[in-house]
């Protein structure tokens, strides 16, 4: 199962650290973005563990339950472990990060999340969004107050209704896909898609894998660079982290 994968996380224009993480798998199987948050280095401390836990926990249990049934199992520990830390410090009570992860699996993939790290799929030139916020500006719009032009106007926008570690117990949401040929996934921090529009992230993309059936890593890369230094140049207020993946059939 060939995957062309690229993936990177930057400071930004406005902050002083990067809270983001992310990790790919060696093999590009499985990929993870975590936005953090919290006071002192709370943030950084949530999303790198993040970061290390969930492969940890993967690879060790890979094999012993159907994917989907992994990944929740995988995010219910790194919270867990994000919880018990913040617990045993006073400075860290109340970290906790976002959590967008996708896995590959031959013709279904999977996509497991919390928060408002996001995962879109551009397929046929079109971009998809596969994983919903978990935030109050979401609860609105399932609530019909507002579309999302009034959405983006929110100055409650930031405020999250479910992140990882902040609570003893949190159940993320999985999604399941059948995947097809030239399938471009996007994960990335609310740093990219809360300050590139939709439109904008697509024809970045387009535009530099303009073939996806014969895709280069050179074109993903170049993808994930022109992405972060579109969200620098809209303002770069927060820390931007992205990755790209297809599979290659």
């Amino acid at each position: 199962m060939p995957i062309i994968v690229s993936g990177a996380s930057d400071i930004g224009r406005k902050r002083k650290t990067n809270q983001d993480s992310i990790y790919i798998s060696q093999d590009g199987q499985y990929c993870v973005v975590a936005d953090g948050m919290g006071g002192h280095n709370g943030g950084d401390i949530a999303s790198q563990m993040t970061a290390k836990i969930f492969p940890q926990y993967v690879e060790e249990n890979k094999g012993s339950y159907p994917i989907d049934e992994l990944l929740t199992k995988t995010i219910k520990f790194v919270n867990r472990s994000i919880y018990d830390h913040g617990q045993k410090n006073e400075d860290l009570k109340g970290m906790g990060t976002t959590i967008t992860s996708l896995y590959f699996s031959q013709e279904t993939n999977y996509v497991a999340n919390i928060g408002d790290s996001r995962t879109y799929l551009i397929q046929n030139n079109q971009m998809y969004q596969l994983s919903r916020d978990h935030s109050l500006v979401q609860e609105k719009l399932n609530l019909g107050i507002y579309d999302r032009k009034g959405a983006k106007a929110d100055p409650q926008k930031n405020v999250l209704t479910k992140t990882v570690g902040f609570e003893k117990e949190v159940d993320p949401d999985v999604y399941k896909f059948k995947s097809q040929s030239n399938d471009i996934y996007l994960l990335c921090s609310d740093g990219l898609h809360g300050k590139v529009c939709d439109e904008e992230i697509l024809a970045i993309i387009k535009y530099c894998i303009p073939s996806p059936s014969e895709a280069t890593q050179m074109q993903f890369d170049l993808a994930v660079t022109n992405l972060i230094r579109q969200a620098n140049l809209n303002g770069g207020q927060d820390n931007i982290s992205v990755i790209l993946a297809m599979q290659t059939y």
